[in-house]
């Protein structure tokens, strides 16, 4: 639909875009979403005037399911987007300039697209992603020029649901309807962004989150040839199922985590290395168990630990994936335990050296598993729990920051109240799947 702002803000107004704003975040939340997206281009007009040519594009946040820090090595995942997403006015320019002002902050990220290179003082910021997406996109042939926009997010720095991909992935799609007729595919899109947040950011990652982003829905990602990754939908619905899945910020200073994040695939790699191969993918567990005496002694202990969480937790999303297709709630949140309790006790990504003094993500897990144990029949608390309620695990890279809980949803909002007595208002969030992935609405 190419129209100008008058004619968007009277077309959503009018209602005929209520269906489309239902799919993707829910009938209930239609009149709020139809709010949203007027005040965006409100702001977009304070800040450029009436455009004649205005779009809007959504871009959702991820939740990690399954495979806990297995992408990077060529592993797999399971993976869904959700209904909290970053939204982008935009308008094209002709002076080839991206300018994006952000909703909370008061001067724009502003990058000359006749730059291409990573800019130094730009790393960690917005600006370097409009340069990088922009590199990016012509590397693989695809077109790009400048453009206005005007972002409004509500997948917020360190709520797990990577914020960072969902710009990302909304800035590749904002190019790829303005300058190339929407014609980009969803992954190509997907690995633009991880390019622009690994060489331009400046943090590595794997291609889990910006795939999930871009594709949509509940995902099961095979990343053995990352090139083209195998990805098949799987179709579930938990609240159907009796449960509530929640991600809980639990806090923590996100500023200097970079190499705790980077430490881990880079001692996966030293493991696979010393076996004679570039990445886990390309070896097994009885290969690392067989030399693990001489792998040990030159990349240490902590490295073969992580690579045997990588070969479980690898093998746990095909389990996941088969307990989903089988309707197995019960099954499926057993393997969601095994793998929380892989990534604190195997991977140790739950709090950071740094600072051993504040470990949110462990006091989370503890005061969760706690909740459910007391939440259990008081028959069944006096012995080991045969089908105990719920699971929690780490979300994400970890260090710092979220977990992830699946709560029975008549215990949802005890629960949330009692998150909220240690670590703060509004620190825990509902999470619903969103079938669509990176769109263009307008």
């Amino acid at each position: 639909m190419k129209a100008n702002t008058i004619e968007t803000r009277t077309f959503i107004l009018s209602g005929q875009l209520d269906e489309r704003l239902a799919d993707l975040y829910g009938s209930e939340n239609v009149d709020a979403q139809r709010s949203r997206y007027i005040s965006l281009i409100d702001t977009f007009e304070k800040r450029f005037g009436e455009s004649a040519d205005l779009r809007i594009v959504s871009a959702p946040g991820r939740t990690e399911l399954g495979g806990n820090h297995t992408d990077h090595n060529n592993g797999r995942v399971l993976a869904g987007s959700v209904d909290l997403d970053c939204l982008i006015a935009v308008s094209a320019t002709t002076d080839n300039r991206a300018t994006l002002y952000s909703e909370g902050y008061d001067k724009p990220f502003v990058a000359d697209l006749a730059t291409r290179e990573p800019v130094a003082a730009e790393r960690g910021s917005t600006t370097s992603l409009l340069r990088g997406v922009a590199r990016g996109l012509g590397d693989h042939g695809f077109s790009t020029g400048g453009f206005n926009g005007f972002m409004s997010s509500r997948v917020l720095p360190g709520s797990g649901l990577s914020s960072s991909a969902a710009v990302e992935v909304a800035i590749g799609t904002a190019f790829n309807h303005l300058y190339n007729q929407g014609s980009i595919d969803p992954v190509t899109i997907a690995r633009i962004g991880q390019f622009a947040e690994n060489e331009f950011f400046g943090k590595p990652c794997g291609l889990m989150d910006q795939t999930a982003s871009a594709y949509g829905g509940i995902i099961a990602i095979d990343f053995a040839n990352p090139a083209t990754p195998v990805i098949e939908r799987v179709s579930f619905s938990f609240e159907a199922s009796g449960y509530q899945l929640m991600v809980v910020n639990t806090g923590g200073n996100h500023a200097d985590l970079t190499d705790d994040y980077a430490s881990i695939p880079a001692e996966m790699r030293a493991v696979a290395g010393k076996l004679g191969v570039g990445l886990l993918r390309q070896t097994d567990r009885a290969q690392v168990i067989l030399h693990a005496a001489s792998i040990r002694s030159e990349v240490g202990d902590r490295a073969i630990l992580r690579a045997l969480h990588y070969f479980d937790d690898n093998d746990r999303v095909t389990m996941q994936i088969d307990a989903l297709r089988s309707n197995d709630i019960e099954r499926y949140l057993s393997l969601v335990r095994e793998s929380g309790a892989s990534s604190w006790q195997l991977l140790q990504n739950c709090f950071t050296n740094k600072n051993p003094q504040e470990q949110g993500i462990s006091l989370g897990i503890a005061l969760t598993a706690q909740f459910l144990k007391d939440a259990q029949p008081s028959a069944a608390r006096s012995g080991p729990l045969t089908h105990p309620l719920g699971a929690v695990r780490v979300h994400g890279g970890g260090f710092a920051g979220t977990i992830q809980a699946y709560i029975p949803v008549p215990l949802a909002s005890s629960y949330i109240q009692a998150m909220e007595s240690v670590f703060g208002s509004g620190c825990v969030a509902r999470l619903s799947s969103r079938s669509a992935g990176a769109v263009a609405l307008l």
